[in-house]
């Protein structure tokens, strides 16, 4: 199975350079912090960029220096994990989705954390070894987004399920970048597996193939290329984004251009944990607290491009109009996942071929 690329923001805006933030110095791999009890490394995805007013308050509450290590997209993170679990390559993780939670839990790479008062309760793991192990911090809707401005120029009205997308009417006007190769993608596969289970998502994907879907490596080149309100010269009015995509696309009238068909999503969770071995535990622990507090949560929307966890943190204005999250989005137990994930690939694969 290839990496899965992750995608950092509505869009698209990924931050795969290193992030030197102020406080916030980054290491080589193997890191220069394994003896220094001032500072905390946290391995993350590479979509990390929070911001350094944040960053720096950790460092006043608690002393900790916060040393970030991007580590590649959910999957290859995770990965690295496991191949290092014997040698640490850093004190805490932030990153690891529910997708795949599980494989992190069962190959032993973290300790049992939760921060004792802790706002994303009602997004902790399935699985309940997970859920000692694993902290939520903030959450994604990956669902299917439609440009309002085509649709309404056209004869064609828009779509509203699943089962839409594979009705003739929608013939070629669909675009998803792969779940071998992209963390949305990933997460829309399993929302069709919640959505037509064992024995019907695999005809579902035929029968978007014989719609003449258009299976795109990554999210960027689905949304940014191909879709018509990408900003390029896309001619595909329906892809796979997020619920929180819709407020990037405001126009001079102060609406959206674009809406997120709130029954298609999937949602993605994504956990901190403190890993065995860490070389300043206390300092992990302290870290993944902090990221449940008031300051980081607000600061996830605009840094991050991800919902907080916490209910009560306040959203930024054209979040609160525009980029409503599913009321009842498809979730699958991360164990689930896990068992089953490269079953699905492999099978995914045979029917877009």
């Amino acid at each position: 199975m290839r990496t899965i690329t992750r995608r950092a923001g509505p869009l698209g805006l990924a931050v795969t350079s290193l992030l030197v933030l102020t406080g916030c110095a980054l290491s080589s791999p193997e890191g220069d912090a394994a003896d220094d009890s001032t500072k905390v490394v946290v391995a993350t995805h590479d979509s990390w960029n929070m911001s350094k007013k944040v960053m720096r308050r950790f460092t006043e509450e608690t002393g900790y220096e916060v040393t970030v290590q991007p580590s590649g997209d959910a999957g290859a993170l995770t990965n690295k994990l496991v191949l290092t679990k014997d040698s640490p390559i850093a004190d805490v993780v932030y990153g690891i989705d529910n997708t795949f939670a599980s494989r992190a839990v069962d190959e032993g790479v973290l300790v049992e954390h939760n921060p004792a008062d802790n706002p994303g309760e009602d997004f902790e793991p399935q699985d309940a070894r997970a859920a000692e192990q694993l902290t939520p911090v903030d959450y994604s809707d990956v669902c299917v987004n439609i440009d309002d401005t085509w649709f309404a120029r056209s004869d064609v009205p828009p779509p509203t399920s699943l089962d839409d997308l594979a009705d003739e009417r929608y013939r070629g006007l669909f675009v998803t970048p792969a779940p071998s190769t992209s963390s949305p993608g990933l997460a829309f596969l399993a929302a069709t597996v919640a959505r037509y289970g064992e024995g019907g998502w695999a005809d579902y994907w035929r029968r978007l193939v014989d719609n003449d879907v258009k299976i795109t490596s990554g999210w960027s080149d689905a949304y940014q290329v191909d879709f018509t309100q990408g900003g390029g010269s896309g001619d595909r009015p329906i892809v796979l984004s997020y619920a929180s995509s819709p407020p990037f696309t405001v126009d001079d009238t102060g609406e959206p251009t674009t809406s997120a068909l709130l029954d298609t999503c999937f949602r993605q969770v994504e956990y901190a944990g403190v890993l065995d071995g860490a070389a300043n535990p206390e300092g992990a622990r302290a870290f993944v607290d902090f990221m449940t507090g008031r300051e980081f949560q607000e600061a996830l929307p605009d840094s991050m491009y991800v919902y907080p966890v916490d209910p009560d943190a306040a959203l930024p204005p054209a979040w609160s109009q525009h980029a409503r999250p599913a009321d009842d989005p498809a979730t699958l137990p991360e164990s689930v996942i896990a068992a089953h994930r490269a079953e699905w690939l492999e099978t995914w694969a045979d029917v877009t071929s």
